[in-house]
């Protein structure tokens, strides 16, 4: 059985412009291959733009570290079709559209979600900018945009900082400084049943926790009222990912606010999860053979 994992020109091990946190992809191949071959399955890894792939030959294939597709979001959404044609897909074409847009938040938030307090300015300009400071009542926001990754384009600011480019549409949330005395919390569930948890941790006077910013993760366990959080998030949807990244950030009064559901290339921090490999695997294999 082959398996495609899909990946970027960006983390594709060689590359000349590969990321500085593209070592993320390396740990999950590392974790992933050794499982996958123990049950039959030969998983490589492969650019998603790859013109020469020929996915018929392929028994399913894995969004992975895809991490350019925010900037050509529509030549990804419509190569993902294509394969999902020729392939079985993990997760689905239709699932990742959906995920694709920051907009799917107001989704979840019709459903029961708790979000954080968001404006969704599709073009920012000056009085849109100095609005926002004063309908979301803070000092200090966070700028996001609607399509994009890994603090890409993000912005924290105050009402009295000039207004930097913002060509794409945003999306503005109050900046909750448990971010940096907590960090945030991610959950990793496999096919619907938690995997592991794990804190993410800014380092000193930052407030972004990814890995090319200088952020720390940490296994946890979580509690029964965290993990409830969670789940909570999952059960909103209508199909079950085959892997999904639920994160999250304390509230004041001591609850979970969801920051991200992430569904279509998260990286699912294999080192603080040492049994990922098997689960991906195990329900890979499942979905594949109940084909």
């Amino acid at each position: 059985m082959k398996i495609a994992y899909l990946s970027s020109q960006v983390t594709q091990p060689g590359s000349p412009i590969r990321r500085s946190d593209a070592f993320e992809h390396d740990y999950m191949m590392r974790a992933l291959r050794p499982e996958f071959a123990e049950r039959g399955m030969e998983i490589s890894d492969i650019c998603w733009d790859d013109d020469s792939a020929d996915w018929t030959s392929f028994d399913a294939a894995l969004i992975g570290t895809t991490w350019d597709y925010w900037d050509r979001q529509a030549e990804f959404l419509s190569t993902l079709e294509a394969i999902e044609s020729r392939t079985r897909l993990f997760n689905s074409a239709a699932l990742v559209r959906w995920n694709s847009d920051k907009t799917y938040l107001k989704d979840l938030a019709d459903r029961g979600a708790s979000l954080i307090p968001t404006l969704w300015i599709d073009e920012m300009t000056s009085d849109q900018y100095q609005r926002a400071f004063e309908t979301l009542g803070e000092r200090q926001l966070v700028f996001k945009r609607q399509v994009g990754a890994g603090a890409s384009g993000q912005h924290l600011l105050t009402s009295d900082d000039p207004v930097p480019d913002m060509p794409h549409p945003m999306m503005v949330q109050p900046f909750l400084p448990t971010i940096q005395t907590e960090g945030e919390l991610s959950f990793i569930f496999i096919d619907g049943d938690l995997s592991h948890a794990l804190i993410k941790r800014a380092k000193p006077g930052d407030y972004r926790i990814q890995s090319s910013y200088g952020g720390q993760e940490e296994t946890i366990v979580p509690n029964r009222g965290d993990l409830d959080a969670a789940r909570a998030v999952l059960d909103t949807l209508d199909e079950t990912p085959l892997y999904a990244r639920v994160d999250m950030l304390r509230h004041p009064d001591g609850s979970l606010l969801l920051m991200e559901l992430e569904l279509i290339e998260p990286y699912l921090y294999p080192e603080q999860g040492s049994r990922l490999g098997e689960r991906m695997a195990k329900a890979v294999a499942a979905r594949v053979k109940g084909r």
